[in-house]
């Protein structure tokens, strides 16, 4: 059996008026939220994916249902946190996480430390291990044409 284990995760959502903005965990001020069933937090989500994907377990969709419920308006966080319950739960322990925000706006620079330290907290692992990161298109396609946000993640976990 392989030792470590790699999961790629992916997520966009179109921006949504009447709705806060939630990346990695926090609120950023001055621009319009994203449209989805839970908070819409694109990066938290492309988070939860690469790490189910590295333990072969599907994706967030499995479970936690667009369709269910009980998951409307739900923090991402929370997700995160059931995730890295089932992390645990099957023997793993997350190494490290790198993750691209692609968007025209906000500054993701001015914000990285924070969704590092949310999404640390969440999964229960130390801050620096997690790498965030933004880029934009330089106005291509729907980020660059600034109608919403994108995230990819990657996630090393060690069999333990």
């Amino acid at each position: 059996m392989y030792r470590i284990r790699i999961g790629t995760g992916f997520d966009a959502h179109a921006f949504c008026e009447g709705r806060k903005l939630v990346l990695g965990g926090v609120e950023i001020q001055g621009y319009a939220g994203l449209k989805g069933h839970s908070d819409a937090d694109v990066l938290s989500h492309a988070v939860a994916d690469a790490v189910l994907g590295a333990m072969g377990k599907g994706d967030i969709g499995k479970y936690f249902p667009p369709n269910d419920p009980k998951y409307k308006d739900i923090s991402s966080l929370l997700i995160l946190s059931q995730v890295a319950r089932m992390v645990k739960d099957n023997g793993y322990q997350v190494k490290n996480i790198d993750c691209t925000i692609v968007c025209e706006e906000p500054k993701i620079s001015l914000h990285a430390s924070d969704m590092k330290k949310k999404i640390a907290g969440a999964l229960e692992i130390p801050s620096d291990i997690i790498n965030i990161k933004g880029t934009s298109t330089d106005g291509l396609g729907f980020t660059g044409r600034k109608e919403g946000i994108a995230a990819l993640a990657s996630v090393c976990l060690r069999i333990v």
